[in-house]
């Protein structure tokens, strides 16, 4: 059943891109790979995963056998956001219905429409009714009443620190419900002086926090550059980042969609100022972007000589804004990058390879880039430390969430 809504969600891909794409503003080409090309792989993921999990037997004395038993948790509550829906969506919803759970899930006001019909989709490939559920409305209501609904036995969220925080107390004030956290990111992107290819590296570093107009939880928002190749590093990433399409996210060539709102560009407009304000240098964008169809855009936008004090520098901007700092020796760039109190995901620029391995073992992250940034698969873990959450989506390791343990004791 879970291989045939794969195919269903690929039959339908254009489809339901476009259903985000209306929602949330997304560029169209990356939202067919990200949201329905995500969504397929996920669900073949995990049901090809199936048959690989299983119970143990414990290394007990002779006289016991010692079995460990894999039970679903019962109900499912997953909360997740406006800008990858579908994507973010399957990741928790795929591993719970495999893992034998119900599901109940609530998307974010302003981004429902593929989630309903995954919804219907799910119905026509022959899920039984009430096995997998979407409840529209906002977040003081459903939101609430989903977190503090006693028969929801797990409660699985992306999303804001904020909001994160209240479900942990809605927990509290209900069943005690496990609560698993995909909160925000403030990710460092490091560029040493050693990069093998400067250019590249700023192609991919561009479109590392400029894609989705910098609404990614795992966005390179921060950029880090080692003080002897700063003015040259900066100057390429400007120039690539001058060179984006901008526009109407439906327009096949627009390679940076829409803000998803009104509120969410006066704040990344108010990071700008801010920062101005500060006495910082906006070496490229700034601005709201005006467009005939109308909409909400804003320019790819460099903030330079940004300082661990400045809030630009802490706080997720969730937009198309990078702050960028200089640094000079390793040391450095590892206390610049765990000055925030998010741990989500990183990049790491160099050819020197023990400097790989001790900038992935020292910064406090959940997903380290090395020469890259972004593109993971399923085979691999999401998940963050400190204040970007807690528990793993994809990978086999999103099943821990949606098992309970059993020990069976048997005396022989």
């Amino acid at each position: 059943m879970l291989l045939k809504i794969a195919d269903r969600i690929q039959a339908e891909a254009l489809e339901l891109a476009v259903l985000g794409v209306r929602d949330n503003g997304t560029e169209l080409a990356m939202a067919l790979k990200a949201e329905p090309g995500s969504a397929a792989g996920s669900f073949r993921y995990y049901a090809e995963a199936l048959d690989k999990i299983y119970g143990e037997i414990a290394p007990t004395a002779p006289d016991v056998l010692g079995l460990v038993h894999r039970q679903p948790v019962g109900v499912v509550g997953a909360i997740v956001p406006w800008n990858f829906p579908l994507m973010i969506g399957a990741w928790k919803i795929a591993p719970a219905l495999a893992a034998g759970n119900s599901v109940v899930l609530k998307p974010a006001e302003t981004a429902s429409l593929a989630l309903l019909r995954l919804a219907e989709i799910c119905q026509e490939c022959g899920l039984p009714d009430g096995v997998f559920n979407v409840v529209t409305g906002p977040g003081q209501t459903t939101g609430e009443a989903l977190a503090l609904n006693h028969d929801v036995d797990v409660l699985v969220f992306t999303g804001s620190g904020g909001v994160g925080r209240r479900l942990l107390e809605y927990a509290a004030r209900s069943n005690l419900k496990r609560v698993y956290l995909e909160l925000g990111g403030k990710s460092p992107n490091i560029v040493f002086d050693d990069t093998a290819d400067l250019a590249q590296a700023a192609q991919v570093s561009a479109m590392g926090i400029f894609r989705n107009s910098g609404q990614v939880c795992v966005a390179g928002s921060r950029l880090l550059v080692q003080r002897g190749v700063h003015d040259q590093f900066v100057e390429m990433l400007a120039q690539a980042a001058a060179a984006l399409r901008v526009g109407d996210p439906l327009a096949p060539g627009t390679q940076v969609g829409a803000i998803n709102s009104a509120r969410q560009l006066q704040g990344n407009l108010g990071f700008v100022a801010e920062a101005r304000a500060a006495g910082i240098d906006v070496a490229l964008g700034g601005q709201q972007i005006l467009q005939e169809t109308g909409g909400y855009y804003m320019q790819p936008t460099i903030l330079t000589g940004v300082g661990p004090q400045d809030r630009v520098f802490r706080q997720e901007v969730f937009g198309p804004v990078l702050a960028v700092t200089a640094f000079d020796t390793e040391a450095e760039a590892l206390a610049l990058a765990n000055a925030t109190d998010y741990g989500l995901a990183a990049g790491v620029w160099t050819s020197n390879l023990s400097r790989a391995h001790r900038m992935v073992a020292g910064i406090k992250a959940g997903v380290i880039h090395v020469n890259t940034y972004g593109g993971s698969d399923n085979t691999v873990p999401l998940g963050g430390t400190k204040q970007s959450g807690n528990g793993h989506d994809k990978s086999l390791h999103a099943f821990d969430k949606y098992f309970d343990l059993k020990t069976a004791w048997i005396q022989l």
